[in-house]
């Protein structure tokens, strides 16, 4: 059960540290039978000295700190102090105190909580109650916002503090992909399963339901994830902009194998700016009860019951920020206009599906799973699922897509089949099991 922990004393929060780090410099541990200590690496005094520093200016002082059942340590950070502010552009932002106006169709649309005719398909009445940490009924106070805090742990788990909390920089073998399909989605060993839209249009948000799996993952630094992409910019250079959130599973950030609701955000192409969460200054969250990079549960089992979440992502046309919602419209924070370059304006492309790294450790195609590690022909109750694909026009109005364009890179490891009805609207099964016979 969750408690509520006093804050530390200065000098004993710095002492627990230090004693932390002499485990972590000898120590070995095992996790799910993937093996850490490769990760966790000899830490000379002077990295262990800049960690300690980064962590000071991320993990912000706590008005209460929660313990989860889970092993997070969730801070409730006065929603002023929390890290986004540090951004050198948001030196003077105020935090957004107006609502976003919702699009359209959402004010006039009854709420949707995800339920479905399908009678397995679980739906989450209230969102907040997937995360663990709010077991034992504790709540964040007002005014306050929830923030994972992160350890040493994590940060040693990264190829390096300028690495930690970011995703690589990865593009799509020209001569491999369809003239129409989108550059920015393969490289490094990164291995996707998407659909997309055309990149002629104008776009101003998206939304989807998103089947929610925990697909285990062979390598500590390999992650699988569902998302949503906002994309614009070019493909080619180095200035793409691109706002993402869904779920993912990523043993090298978080520590586990849960599946954690996430953000991620860049301005140029993946190199330097932006994060995952809250990991660096830029998303302002507004919410007190949803802890970005917190864990999910339940999650879907086979043949059993489905459970899904709905992401919206839009851009408010009063103030020009980029929200996120979730669910049954509940605001969880916004992106500010200021971070961003094209995106400032609008975007070009959307995607939605799935993406995990290939590592090839052992000189073979990982078996880490994408959705529910099952193939999209599996159908429901077996296969992942994105459905109700929607998006956000000028006149900040919600319809769903039609002529969507699908890709996936090896087709033998992890695919994608799409289709519509009425139900549904537009949907897709999408994933698979990695390393198989036709996936050597």
């Amino acid at each position: 059960m969750g408690n509520i922990v006093a804050n530390k004393n200065g000098v004993l929060y710095l002492l627990l540290h230090l004693l932390l780090l002499c485990f972590l410099v000898v120590g070995e541990f095992d996790l799910s039978g993937l093996n850490y200590t490769k990760f966790i690496r000899q830490a000379s005094r002077l990295r262990l000295e800049r960690i300690q520093k980064h962590l000071e200016k991320i993990n912000k002082p706590p008005l209460i700190t929660i313990q989860s059942p889970d092993g997070d340590i969730i801070d409730c950070v006065h929603k002023r102090k929390q890290p986004a502010l540090d951004h050198p552009l948001l030196k003077n932002h105020k935090i957004q105190k107006v609502p976003p106006e919702m699009p359209k169709r959402l004010i006039q649309e009854e709420v949707r909580n995800s339920m479905s005719n399908e009678a397995t398909i679980k739906g989450t009445p209230r969102q907040w109650q997937w995360q663990m940490w709010h077991s034992n009924g504790t709540r964040c106070p007002k005014g306050t916002v929830p923030i994972r805090r992160s350890s040493v742990h994590d940060v040693l788990r990264a190829k390096s503090l300028f690495h930690f909390g970011k995703k690589q920089r990865g593009f799509i073998n020209p001569a491999r992909r369809r003239a129409d399909a989108p550059d920015i989605v393969s490289g490094n060993g990164h291995e996707h399963a998407i659909a997309y839209t055309g990149t002629t249009q104008e776009f101003y948000g998206a939304r989807a339901t998103i089947n929610v799996w925990d697909p285990s993952i062979e390598e500590v630094n390999e992650f699988s994830l569902s998302q949503i992409w906002i994309l614009s910019g070019s493909f080619d250079g180095s200035d793409l902009n691109s706002i993402e959130a869904g779920w993912q599973v990523s043993p090298e950030l978080y520590g586990d194998n849960r599946p954690r609701l996430f953000t991620y955000w860049t301005t140029d192409s993946y190199e330097a700016t932006g994060c995952y969460n809250l990991l660096c200054a830029g998303f302002v969250q507004t919410n007190s009860r949803i802890a970005i990079g917190a864990s999910i549960s339940p999650v879907s089992q086979y043949t059993a019951n489905q459970y899904d979440i709905t992401i919206l992502i839009w851009k408010d046309p009063k103030l020009g920020n980029w929200w996120m919602g979730l669910g049954d419209n509940t605001l969880i924070g916004y992106w500010p206009a200021e971070l961003f370059t094209h995106l400032a304006d609008r975007a070009t492309m959307v995607e939605w599906g799935g993406e995990v790294v290939n590592s090839r450790a052992n000189g073979q195609h990982t078996s880490t799973q994408m959705g529910s590690g099952h193939f999209p022909e599996d159908g429901f109750g077996k296969s992942s699922y994105f459905r109700n694909l929607e998006v956000v026009d000028a006149d900040n109005s919600l319809s769903s897509v039609r002529g969507i364009s699908t890709l996936a890179e090896n087709t033998n490891c992890y695919n994608i089949r799409s289709s519509y009805n009425k139900e549904w609207g537009t949907f897709f099964y999408y994933g698979g099991p990695g390393n198989n016979p036709r996936c050597p």
